[in-house]
């Protein structure tokens, strides 16, 4: 069975960003050998790595900062085959509680032995206008700094979407997603 979480970090929950990764997890429901979650961290206070490296002492994959969400979205990475991240872009990169997330959870995991390794990362961002370019980047730099492999698609992982809802009248944004998928599941028969 394979595993597929996605971390939502829109403070929106069914937002343009919770659409995109529903019009994935559409097609990745289809197989019977896979599970989709998706983890709403959006709104929630995460603090961002204190540089401590406790972590990497202690080798207990978590992180020392223990008052928050962080260390289940830890877990929950570490089980996963397939690990989508979603942003909306706000002033032209991800959001606060997405960046904590990726500090803190890319310090865990690397300092315990890369534990996130070859696993497929997936990084999704809806954009208004621009800066989505480096929201998608700064992502795919966890991904890459963690050994994982990153899929490609018909164009960048954006939809142009700013009110909750203007994801559903992007047509090549949808078109993307459903490409995305497919490159995902052609990714897990390979890797498999």
């Amino acid at each position: 069975m394979h595993k597929v979480v996605a971390i939502n970090s829109s403070p929106r929950k069914n937002g343009n960003t919770a659409a995109m990764i529903d019009t994935i997890f559409s097609i990745l429901d289809e197989r019977e050998d896979i599970t989709c979650e998706t983890i709403h961290i959006g709104g929630q206070s995460f603090r961002g790595c204190k540089g401590c490296y406790l972590c990497k002492k202690n080798q207990d994959r978590k992180c020392i900062i223990s008052d928050d969400y962080v260390n289940e979205c830890i877990t929950k990475m570490i089980d996963a085959d397939v690990i989508i991240l979603g942003s909306p872009t706000f002033y032209s990169t991800l959001t606060s509680e997405m960046k904590a997330l990726i500090d803190r959870a890319g310090t865990v995991t690397r300092g315990n032995g890369f534990l996130l390794e070859h696993k497929i990362g997936v990084s999704l961002s809806p954009v208004r206008r621009a800066g989505g370019m480096n929201t998608i980047q700064t992502m795919n730099n966890f991904f890459l700094l963690s050994n994982m492999i990153i899929p490609g698609s018909s164009y960048w992982n954006m939809a142009i979407a700013r009110n909750i809802g203007d994801f559903q009248s992007d047509d090549e944004g949808i078109s993307t997603m459903k490409n995305l998928a497919n490159q995902i599941l052609w990714l897990l028969d390979r890797i498999a």
